[in-house]
Parts: structure tokens; sequence; C-alpha cells
């Protein structure tokens, strides 16, 4: 399967992710935590994430494994 992570980090240390394994954003420090919190509660951004494994990630995913498909 296909699993779409988007990861902020600062100062080299992750502090919040997006796992579209889990549906919904983690926080490792106290400044994520909150804004995880924030992020979860928002229904556009939470819903923007969501949809990001289907409008970018399977998409793409197609174009090379057709490529490999073709060529054997």
């Amino acid at each position: 399967g296909i699993e779409y992570i988007d990861s902020y980090v600062f100062n080299k240390v992750e502090y919040i992710r997006f796992n579209s394994t889990v549906g919904r954003f983690v926080g490792y420090t106290e400044h994520g935590v909150k804004n995880a919190e924030a992020r979860n509660s928002d229904a556009g951004i939470l819903g923007q994430e969501q949809g990001q494994l289907e409008r970018f990630c399977k998409h793409n995913a197609d174009i090379p494994y057709s490529a490999i498909l073709d060529k054997t």
C-alpha cells in the first residue's frame, strides 16, 4: 500500500506529522501537540491532508508503475 506522510521540522526536530494511515496530525513536542490539536479540529485542513493520498500519491505512483510494466 501507499502511505502519505507530511512532516514539519524546525531546527532539525520534527514537531508535527500527518500520516495518512492514522488519518490525523500527531504532535511530537509541546508546540507540535498544540498544533496537531488545532489542525485536527479544522475540517478544511484535515480534509486537505487526507485527500493528498488520492490526489498526489496514488495518481503519481501509477506513472512509474505502468512504465515498469510496459517494459516487461
